[in-house]
C-alpha cells in the first residue's frame, strides 16, 4: 500500500487485522455483534520524538510489526477502501512476537 501522509514526530500508521469470524466452540459472530480489532500491522513511523534538549529518541516499532494498541486509541482516516489508523507510539501497549 502507497500512501501519501507522512508521519510526524512519535506517530505511526497502523491498518488493523482483522478478527476471527467464529468463536473456538463454532459460533460465527454477526457484523453487529463484533467489536473493532485492537492488533494491527505499523505501515509507517514517523522520526521519533525530540526531547526538551532537542536530542531525538528513535521509535520502537518499525515498518510491518504487528502491534497490540487500546480500543480506543488513534485516530480512524479512510484512504481509498482501506480504513487506517494514526496514533501516538504511546498508544501501543506492546509488539507480537
Amino acid at each position: 500500500m502507497n500512501i501519501n501522509i507522512r508521519p510526524l514526530h512519535d506517530r505511526i500508521i497502523v491498518q488493523r487485522l482483522p478478527e476471527e469470524e467464529k468463536t473456538t466452540g463454532g459460533i460465527i459472530i454477526p457484523d453487529t455483534a463484533k467489536e473493532k480489532p485492537q492488533r494491527g500491522k505499523v505501515l509507517y513511523t514517523g522520526q521519533g520524538r525530540t526531547t526538551e534538549e532537542g536530542k531525538r529518541l528513535p521509535m520502537e516499532v518499525k515498518p510491518g510489526d504487528e502491534v497490540l494498541f487500546g480500543k480506543y486509541s488513534g485516530t480512524e482516516f479512510q484512504v481509498g477502501e482501506d480504513e487506517l489508523l494514526m496514533m501516538k507510539e504511546d498508544d501501543i501497549y506492546g509488539v507480537v512476537n
